[in-house]
Formats: C-alpha cells, sequence, structure tokens
C-alpha cells in the first residue's frame, strides 16, 4: 500500500502568524518524515526519522494540482505539511511553480536542521518568508526537545540560520515554541535572535492537542519580556482569519485542529 497523501496540495488554514494559508506538502507522507522528533509536535512521534533529501513528490504533480486549483483569497501559500520541507530536493524547483501561478507570496515552515547545506539555503531563498524554529539554546534541550536525527547539532542550526540571514533578502521570522521544558529560556534565546537578528520572532506555545501542555497567558507575556526591543508577537496576542479548506480530510491529516 502506498504511503503517499492523496493531495500535495491542502487547505487553506488559518494560521497566527501567516492568515489565509494554503499548504503545499513536497513530502506528502500518510506517516510523519522528519529529521526532528520534537516533544509538542501536533502530528504526534516521527516514523520517518531522517536528514536525507529526496524527491518525494514530481513538479508535474504539483503543477496539476495547482492548475487544479479554483480562485482563493490568500495571504500566503506555505510549505509544511507532514513532513520537514527541505527534506524534499525539488523545493526550490515546486516554490518556482507556485510563483508561476499563484500572486500570493511563499513561505516556508522549517525546524532550520538542514540550512547548515548551501543547496538548502539556495531553495531557500527562492522564498518570500522563511520561518525558521528555534526552540533550544543549548545542545542538552536541542536533544530533549527537538530530538533531532543523528548528525544534527546545534552548531549546524545556528550556522544555518546565521548563514541564511547573511544570504537572504526575504523576511526571516524566528519561531520559538515555549513549554515547560524551556520556558527559563528565554533571556538566552532572545541572546540569541539579537545576534541573528531576524526580521520578526514568534513566540509560541503548544495550543493545539499534543504531548505536553501549553503555557498560560501570562507566563507567555513574561517570557516575551526577554524580547524588548525586537520585533517579536506571541501567539496569544494574534487574530486567527475564518478560512474553509477544500478538502477537510486532507488538511486535517496535516493540522488537525483548524
Amino acid at each position: 500500500m502506498s504511503t503517499d497523501m492523496r493531495r500535495v496540495i491542502y487547505g487553506p488554514v488559518p494560521s497566527w502568524r501567516l492568515g489565509r494559508s494554503l499548504g503545499v506538502d513536497m513530502v506528502s507522507r500518510a506517516e510523519k518524515t522528519c529529521s526532528f522528533d520534537c516533544a509538542y509536535c501536533q502530528l504526534g512521534r516521527t516514523r520517518h526519522h531522517t536528514a536525507e533529501r529526496d524527491e518525494f513528490v514530481p513538479i508535474a504533480r504539483l503543477a496539476a494540482e495547482l492548475d487544479e486549483l479554483p480562485a482563493l483569497d490568500l495571504d500566503y501559500v506555505t510549505f509544511s505539511g507532514m513532513a520537514e520541507p527541505t527534506l524534499a530536493s525539488n523545493l526550490g524547483e515546486a516554490i518556482d511553480e507556485v510563483k508561476r501561478r499563484i500572486p500570493a507570496p511563499v513561505a516556508v515552515l522549517t525546524n532550520s536542521s538542514l540550512m547548515w547545506q548551501p543547496e538548502v539555503r539556495a531553495a531557500l531563498a527562492r522564498a518570500d518568508k522563511v520561518v525558521a524554529k528555534l526552540d533550544a539554546p543549548t545542545e542538552e534541550l536541542l536533544r530533549a526537545i527537538n530530538r533531532p536525527v543523528e548528525g544534527i547539532t546545534l552548531q549546524k542550526v545556528l550556522a544555518g540560520i546565521s548563514a541564511l540571514r547573511d544570504e537572504y533578502r526575504g523576511c526571516l521570522a524566528l519561531q520559538m515554541m515555549f513549554f515547560w521544558a524551556n520556558r527559563d529560556q528565554a533571556e538566552a534565546l532572545a541572546q540569541l535572535a539579537r545576534e541573528i537578528e531576524p526580521d520578526e520572532i514568534e513566540v509560541n506555545t503548544p495550543l493545539r492537542p499534543c504531548a505536553v501542555k501549553p503555557l498560560p497567558p501570562d507566563v507567555l507575556a513574561e517570557i516575551m519580556t526577554a524580547f524588548k526591543g525586537l520585533n517579536a508577537v506571541s501567539v496569544y496576542e494574534a487574530e486567527r482569519p475564518a478560512v474553509t479548506p477544500l478538502d477537510i480530510e486532507e488538511t486535517l491529516q496535516r493540522r488537525p485542529v483548524l
């Protein structure tokens, strides 16, 4: 039996970061495929734990789905889904294909694990916005929170984000997920952000059902004080638009709670 999804495109979904967001999943495996196995992931445990890039979805398949789309009111087209998007070796081509057909800006949500590779940064450079995960200021916490595949280290993660910042002309956002494991690391993470100099910082806590509990608003508000002087926004402060997915079944596989 094939482990592929029926569709590459899903949504639109309401995003507190990106508004009305149409999802593109260029890995499209029925089981979660990622270089991380984050403790807070809404999709559960990683079934295919890998850092090996490959072509999972042909560009022709993406193009065919794009050509079938009705007119949509979108804020972004976002590469995300059941997998780490940079695992797709044809990510750059896929971004170009979307840009040829849809006028909305393109974003990529990435866990930052492969950005130390020049070819990954070259693909990301084609997007209008890159949202890069950074949850841990130490190697120990990276292993406890993000549980990376062997060979991925905090040094590589930070080197990749910093290199992208130096090369990239689009909008670079850092997305930081706070919960009990790193709630006391806000100052250290804010210092890393000051060194990286992203365009914005997204301060998040796991509000969707997962294995860990979210931090309450007052605790996240306290964490936000560490980011004073930076362009930071909290998940509790953001609004979500109302949207209707084209295919609810496909969307719920990638986004269990809309």
